[in-house]
């Protein structure tokens, strides 16, 4: 899906405020690239090489802006010390804190200090430590020297309000308030996605996703607190000339707070997720004051895949056109078992 524009002048146009003549297609397929090489997800995700040869197949059949070097969602509790517990599918994790750590006390935060730093020679190196930050680090660094100015190497971090709940292990509903979520937890919560984002995009990372999966009913008030907690992270990823995009996958609360998100003054793009196209969010409520901040995701339970019809597809067609994101993702992982050649036609669709 070529473009006037390769997509990392469309970020530098993106960091300006100028927004691009088309979308940025930027699917998240990780899980995907599992399947590729025939491992469960649990052992996929701990080889460099693995990753790397899986997402470069997955780069040419695809043809997106970008590809995503690495998706855990508990990235940050592993850093802190949780322990995540997969099936004997190797799929589906769980999470529990060490018998130490009991509900409501917060992990100590000793694996900042050793987050991978950036090799300063510039050559990958052969044998990182087998933790999943420092595994996705290496996968950027190689693949920061194999692909070119014309892809995008993608990270996703958790949200604060979304780590905060982990850290707290306040399980995220619909009868959660800001108030809930402890001040230390967000407070921890948003110095670990810092440290994370700064190793991530001191690596070679263009596009970093904020991911939150939960918002409580917003006011003003509330609203500029979680701002706040997000600015650390938004601006070191700027300082690196890459692309801060926060990403809301829960429809439901985007839709609730949709005026007070609106009227928030966004030093990044803002990409809520859309799960029924056919009735979705009123593409008004969603007109942000600056065009070039606004993105739009599908979220993986839409079944963008094989059951990804026409007419949902047109649906989805006519949104981005009547809401104009300068980006287009996923509310998450697409499904290991996601058509490719369907995910590439929407985004062949998008570009037009």
């Amino acid at each position: 899906m070529p473009g006037p524009l390769k997509p990392a002048e469309i970020v530098r146009s993106l960091l300006q405020g100028i927004a691009p003549p088309r979308p940025l297609f930027l699917p998240i397929v990780f899980a995907h690239a599992a399947r590729l090489e025939d491992l469960p997800l649990a052992d996929f995700r701990k080889s460099p090489t693995k990753i790397v040869n899986a997402l470069r197949q997955i780069r040419g059949h695809l043809r997106a802006d970008g590809v995503t070097c690495y998706y855990d969602p508990f990235l940050e509790v592993e850093a802190l010390g949780g322990i995540v517990e997969w099936n004997t599918q190797g799929n589906i994790p769980a999470v529990r804190w060490p018998e130490n750590i009991a509900k409501g006390e917060l992990p100590e935060a000793t694996a900042l200090g050793s987050l991978p730093k950036n090799n300063p020679s510039g050559m990958p190196s052969t044998n990182p430590p087998n933790n999943p930050v420092a595994v996705a680090v290496e996968v950027i660094r190689r693949l920061k020297t194999i692909l070119r100015e014309d892809c995008l190497l993608m990270t996703v971090v958790s949200g604060p309000l979304t780590l905060a709940a982990l850290l707290s292990q306040i399980a995220p509903g619909d009868g959660i308030r800001y108030e809930d979520l402890p001040a230390s937890s967000i407070t921890l919560a948003s110095s670990v996605i810092f440290g994370i984002a700064k190793a991530f995009v001191d690596a070679g990372s263009n596009v970093v996703f904020i991911r939150e999966d939960f918002l409580p009913p917003l006011s003003d008030d509330n609203a500029s607190g979680w701002l706040s907690h997000l600015e650390a992270t938004v601006n070191i990823v700027k300082f690196y000339q890459a692309l801060p995009v926060l990403l809301l996958t829960d429809e439901r609360s985007v839709a609730g707070n949709a005026a007070v998100i609106a009227a928030q003054p966004w030093e990044c793009v803002v990409c809520p997720a859309i799960y029924d196209f056919s009735h979705p969010i009123d593409p008004e409520a969603l007109k942000l004051p600056n065009p070039a901040t606004l993105g739009l995701a599908m979220s993986q339970k839409c079944a963008l895949i094989d059951k990804f019809d026409d007419t949902e597809l047109d649906g989805f067609t006519r949104l981005v056109s009547a809401l104009r994101p300068v980006l287009v993702t996923t509310g998450g992982d697409v499904s290991a078992s996601a058509n490719m050649d369907r995910l590439r036609k929407i985004g062949e669709n998008i570009a037009r």
